[in-house]
Formats: structure tokens, sequence, C-alpha cells
């Protein structure tokens, strides 16, 4: 009696669960598309409200990201019984100094420059005087097409009076634009010196406020995962690209380059961007030796030997010592670079890398986050790699095909 009791049971349950897999299994289409409706929605909505609130936002991203690479050493010190405060106080102000002393180590050559661009634009269009009297002829016979066009057909309205001119002067403008800059610089230290004075201990109270224990406690193993990965790496590229900087400087002096110093410095701050830093150093040297050295050969000298040096850096010693911290599908890069200057300017072409960077992390150590990793991941050519990916899809087909 107890086993046919047993099993009638036994099938009840089994029917309830078919009926709610059937009712589930029709209801998912719907739900998913649901679902993408309301992430477009919201990522739309994110997205609109980063771009139109950038002057707020920008400042606090970045301090997010510099209590990110920070915040090793400020632990590190309050290990050493340093309160963090006074350690996030001291690391900060000795970062601007260096800073400062750099940017007043590239004053003055800077002030060279554009001191000397009337002669330099004179020297390039001296040089490039063959391209302008082509472009110049084509330009002739544009305008000449157009007034022709113009002439056949009937007079129209009169032209619109010119608008009027701004009246606001210039040094309104530049104090409205310092005052703008010198803002957000306020806002960024003192958002950075709360984040790195609060520590780990104000990131447990603001994650347990939302979530509960144990969710409170992996959030925060992610959280620390995501700054040692990120503090290794800006620390690890700062070394590279400090020799970068250094060899660049020694290079530029060899090939008697003006400034040579300078170029070195340009080469180590904008080689923190990938590609597109070091295309624009590689661009603005060669325009230098262009407008300096008569010669051609003196220039491709300069060139390719910037050149080099990127190659050896991008292609030995950034992926001996960086490893698989940027193993990052390229394309992915060059649009996040994209799309930051396009929504935040210099700011987001800055944050766009370690965006990518800290995604990937948190794919790493959630669950579910496979998929993520294979986006994010470079193409992989190994013949591997469409079984892993087959893994990763669900069998639609073969669900479609048993309901049928």
């Amino acid at each position: 009696m107890f086993g046919s009791t047993k099993s009638y049971k036994s099938v009840v349950e089994a029917v309830n669960t078919a009926k709610t897999t059937s009712a589930d299994s029709n209801r998912s289409p719907l739900r998913a598309g649901q679902f993408s409706a309301i992430n477009v929605l919201l990522f739309g909505a994110v997205g609109l409200l980063l771009y139109v609130a950038h002057v707020a936002f920008i400042p606090i991203a970045l301090a997010l990201l510099c209590a990110l690479i920070l915040s090793g050493p400020v632990e590190a010190l309050f290990k050493l019984h340093v309160p963090r405060s006074l350690s996030a106080t001291i690391i900060l102000f000795v970062i601007m100094g260096f800073v400062a002393g750099a940017v007043n180590l590239m004053w003055a050559p800077t002030q060279e420059w554009f001191a000397a661009a009337p002669q330099t634009v004179r020297v390039i269009k001296r040089k490039l005087n063959p391209a302008i009297k082509f472009i110049t002829h084509v330009e002739e016979l544009r305008n000449s097409a157009g007034s022709i066009a113009a002439a056949r057909q009937p007079a129209g309205a009169p032209a619109a009076a010119p608008a009027a001119a701004d009246n606001e002067s210039a040094p309104v403008l530049i104090m409205d634009a310092t005052r703008e800059v010198m803002v957000s610089l306020l806002t960024f230290v003192i958002v950075t010196l709360f984040l790195l004075a609060g520590g780990p201990p104000m990131l447990a109270r603001m994650t347990a406020a939302f979530v509960d224990d144990l969710n409170a406690a992996h959030v925060l193993s992610i959280i620390e995962k995501v700054r040692g990965e990120v503090g290794r790496f800006y620390v690890t590229t700062a070394i590279i690209n400090v020799a970068l900087g250094c060899a660049t400087t020694g290079v530029m002096m060899l090939c008697g380059m003006p400034t040579p110093y300078l170029w070195g410095i340009l080469a180590a701050c904008l080689n923190f961007i990938p590609y597109a830093g070091s295309t624009v150093t590689l661009v603005t040297v060669t325009l230098v030796a262009f407008v300096s050295f008569d010669g051609i050969g003196r220039v491709l000298v300069v060139a390719g030997s910037y050149l080099l040096l990127a190659m050896l850096e991008g292609q030995i010693v950034q992926p001996l010592f960086v490893g698989r911290r940027l193993k990052i599908n390229p394309l992915l890069i060059f649009l996040a670079l994209w799309f930051g200057g396009l929504f935040w300017g210099i700011a987001g072409v800055i944050l766009a890398t370690p965006a990518l960077l800290t995604l990937k992390v948190i794919a790493e150590h959630s669950i579910g986050g496979q998929s993520v990793m294979e986006f994010l991941g470079p193409n992989n050519q190994s013949p591997d790699a469409g079984k892993a990916l087959h893994k990763l899809v669900r069998p639609m087909a073969r669900k479609s095909g048993s309901r049928s």
C-alpha cells in the first residue's frame, strides 16, 4: 500500500513538473524579450545620464580609479600602524608633486614650440608646397563648377544677416574654464581621500547595507580582487612606460631631435592608452622630425626608431610582465576608447581600459561569467575554440524539437 501511494505521488510530481516545465518553456521567449527590452532601456538611460551629467561624474570616476590604484600602498602602510587618512594624504600629495614636476619640466620646451609656431607653420608650408598647390587647384576647379551651377539657377532669397558676435571677452571665457577645472580637481582630490581613508571597512558597511551577509562577503572578495588586479596592472604598466620614456629620450637624443626629453615624457604618458597612445606619439615625433630636418632619411630614422621601441614594448615586454591581465579583444578596446572619448573626452579614454579590465575580473569570479569572458577575450584560433563556444550556446534547437 505504501509502495503504491509513493508511486502515485511520484507520478503526480512528475506530471506537475512536466506542466511547469512546459509552461515555463512557453513563456521563456516572452520573458527573454521583456528582459532584453528592459536592459536596452536601462543601458540607454544610464548612457544618457552619464553623457548629460559628465561634469559631475568624470571627477568621481577618476577618483575611483585613483583609489583602486593607490589602495595597495595605503593598506600596506596601515599594516605598519600608519592611519589610512595620513598615508592617503601623503601618497596623494607625493604623486601630485611628481605630476607638477613633470608639467614644470615640459612647460619650457612646450612654450618654445608654441612661440616658434609661426616659423613651424612656414616650414611646413614650404615643405608641403607641391601638395598645397595641387589641393588649391582642385579647390579652384570645384569653385568654378559651383559658380557655373549657381548662375543657371534663379536668384534666391537674400542671405540672412550674420549672427551677432559673442560679446563675451576672452578673459571671461578663460576664467569660466579655469573655474570648472579647479572645481573638478578639488572634487577629485576630496573623493579620492575619502575613498582611501575609508578603505575596506567603509566598503564592507556600504555593501552590507544592500545585500545579505553571504552576498556581501562575495562582493567584498570581488572588490578586493579588482583592486589587486587593477593596482598590479597599473604599477607594472607605469614601470614599463617609464622605461619606454627613458629609451625614447635616449633614441631621440641620438637622432638629434630638439627637446628629446619632451618626447620621452609624451611617450611615457600616452602609452597608458593602448594602441592609440603609441600611434599619437609616432605621428607627433614624425611631424617634429619632418619640421626639424631637411633630409627625408633622418625623418625615417626617427619614425623607425620609435616604431621599433613601441613594437618591442608591445610585443615582448608588455606580454612578458603584464601577462594575462590585458587579454582582451583589441576590437573591444578600440570601441571602448572610441565611445569613452565620445562621451567623456580625454577622461573617457583614460577610463576605458580599466573599465574593461574591471569587467573581466568580475566575470572571472562570478557564477555564469564564462560567457562574458569569452566575449571579452581575444580571438582564439585554436581548433578547440569552437568546442568551447559550443558549450556556451543554449541548445534551443533541441528544446524546440522536443516540444514539437
